[in-house]
């Protein structure tokens, strides 16, 4: 099995992104856990609206190793069998343009969701037990710029993955000439 060099390169930086993103996602488990007993359930923050308080800080953590460790290293192993199994392998071009759309928007859906989590955290830390107001003023209520951030970072994740992903798919019908 002859691997270009460019799929070298790919392969370190995606398996350097799962190990600091696998680190981020156990401080996000640290930063959750600590974060809510900031809030417990008291008679003021009953279990139901210490839960809805909570649940979007939680999904942080499963987001952050499922986007951010998972998903870069199946793509890694998708890539490492293609070559073993002799398909052709993907132009650097692919890879370069599938990277640059998914690594940067996985790393900013993970913000926007500690964004998020934190706002309704936070807001109800302050006194606001009412869920729609606090929904509402994500992005200093400005709806077009909330739909513009989230509706950004899940094209590029999405997009940046399908390019590696159909074109993998692709190359499963090509075998690599015998030269």
């Amino acid at each position: 099995m002859t691997m270009p060099d460019y799929y070298g390169k790919f392969y370190r930086l995606y398996l350097r992104f799962s190990i600091v993103m696998l680190v981020v996602a156990l401080l996000m488990g640290i930063m959750f856990q600590e974060s809510a007993k900031k809030a417990p359930v008291s008679a003021a923050l009953p279990a139901g609206a210490h839960l809805e308080s909570i649940i979007n800080l939680a999904l942080v953590h499963g987001h952050t190793f499922l986007i951010g460790v998972l998903i870069p290293l199946a793509v890694t192993w998708m890539l490492y069998l293609s070559l073993s199994l002799g398909f052709r392998p993907l132009p650097e071009k692919t890879l370069k343009l599938g990277t640059c759309l998914y690594l940067p928007g996985s790393v900013a859906a993970v913000v926007l969701m500690l964004y998020k989590g934190y706002h309704f955290l936070l807001g109800v830390r302050g006194g606001q037990m009412d869920f729609t107001v606090l929904n509402e003023s994500l992005f200093m209520g400005n709806h077009i710029l909330r739909a513009a951030a989230y509706g950004l970072t899940h094209t590029a994740m999405a997009v940046g993955l399908g390019i590696i992903v159909f074109s993998l798919w692709g190359s499963m019908n090509q075998a690599k000439s015998s030269s």
